[in-house]
């Protein structure tokens, strides 16, 4: 079995190993120092070619060679992100220089979308750009957000701690985000099911039932009449009902490119009831994390404004940002204009109006989101506990309409055989 000699470094400590280690092929190699709590910065294979020559199978670690890119589409996921920004976090608080960081992860890094960022950035770094700048040229994988908070870690010199704080906000946003999914599997998993299966009703069962009808050559009540019309139609454009979301969906995308069609479908979702105090709250509660997060961070607030108004993915909030960034470049405090958008109640104003008079606006902003974060979570169960017994209940009245509209002519038929 073939020798391998590798280079690491140790992820507890820092400090950098030399080993070997006996493995089928490199990967296999790779993946046993990893197993070890280790990241490998180079490998090579110990042993000679058939010429005599030594093998030189040196795969450091984010060389000076031009590398090539794998095709992808797409962006970088955030789950991913979010990984790499703690492991970069974890590779700066050891002390590791910022290049050698991104090699390391670049190298640890499977082919796609953030290994080729990675690359990008790398060969940036090497050109002399500043790692926010190298970061900019990749909008695909890192927003404004990163790049300012970047920014602003490499000039007060405390990169680490902003990765930290990154890799902080970003898990938090990651962990909501898994947890609204989670909660949505039961109620999606149901009403698809119910969909297949009221489908199937209609499009195999329903017209049997209409050939018995037809022979016997009875009247029909109205209710049987708007079922079979129903069946008729699902049978001859069933291939329109997977189109029919789908339809729905490109049309508010059409909308809201126009920013008056935005505020209008954005100002309707948040007065639809429970939902739309789910998507005001979460909203809240993201734009608080992040402007906290880059007012902690050193960012101008004006500036954090800016990023927060850009981040909500909400018209509505948008505007809101956007009142409270001309108020307070004109001088006024944030608690005023906060109060006069009301997308917010009391008491967020006051607590934001506590954090400006004691200098602790972004700590004031945490609390905020954490409070958000737990009422959007707690809106959530209660949607799913009202959501189950209002799917039971309207799968009865669908069923209960199709068993009444087929027995009606049923029990006619047989009075009239009778």
């Amino acid at each position: 079995m073939p020798v391998y000699t590798y280079e690491a470094m140790d992820q507890t400590t820092g400090a950098e190993v030399k080993d070997t280690i006996e493995a089928g092929t490199e990967a296999e190699a790779q993946a046993l120092v990893r197993q070890k709590g280790f990241f490998v910065t180079k490998i090579a294979e110990r042993g000679r070619d058939k010429k005599g020559k030594k093998k030189d199978k040196d795969k450091r670690r984010g060389g000076t060679g031009k590398r090539k890119k794998s095709f992808t589409l797409g962006g970088v996921k955030a789950k991913k992100l979010t990984t790499f920004t703690r492991q970069l976090s974890t590779l700066q608080d050891a002390g590791l220089p910022i290049l050698r960081s991104l090699r390391i992860l670049e190298g640890q890094a499977k082919p796609g979308a953030l290994k080729n960022t990675l690359m990008g950035v790398i060969d940036d770094v090497e050109g002399g750009n500043t790692l926010s700048e190298a970061m900019a040229k990749q909008p695909k994988c890192f927003d404004n957000l990163y790049v300012n908070m970047v920014k602003a870690g490499e000039a007060g010199g405390a990169l680490e701690v902003i990765l930290q704080r990154l890799a902080e906000f970003k898990e938090r946003a990651q962990s909501l985000k898994r947890k609204v999914q989670g909660a949505m599997i039961y109620p999606v998993a149901v009403i698809f099911v119910a969909t297949a299966i009221v489908g199937f009703i209609m499009y195999w069962i329903i017209p049997k039932f209409k050939a018995i009808f037809d022979g016997f050559e009875i009247k029909l009540p109205q209710i049987t009449v708007v079922l079979i019309e129903t069946s008729n139609w699902v049978v001859n454009y069933w291939y329109l009902i997977p189109c029919i979301p789908f339809a729905c969906w490109l049309f508010l995308k059409i909308v809201k490119k126009n920013k008056l069609g935005a505020f209008i479908v954005d100002k309707i979702s948040l007065k639809i009831p429970l939902l739309g105090k789910i998507i005001e709250k979460s909203v809240v509660a993201r734009t608080a994390r992040t402007l906290g997060t880059l007012i902690a961070s050193g960012v101008p607030i004006l500036e954090a404004l800016l990023i927060a108004r850009d981040t909500s993915g909400n018209e509505v909030f948008v505007r809101a940002y956007q009142h409270i960034y001309t108020a307070i470049r004109e001088g006024e405090s944030m608690a005023v204009p906060l109060k006069e958008t009301r997308v917010v109640d009391d008491m967020v104003v006051n607590m934001v109006d506590v954090g400006e008079e004691t200098g602790a606006l972004d700590n004031m902003l945490y609390k905020v989101a954490d409070v958000y974060d737990e009422e959007v979570a707690v809106l959530v169960d209660g949607l799913i506990s009202i959501l189950e017994p209002m799917m039971v209940v309207v799968l009865g009245l669908i069923v209960g309409f199709i068993v009444i509209a087929l027995f009606m002519p049923l029990i006619e038929l047989l009075n009239k055989l009778s």
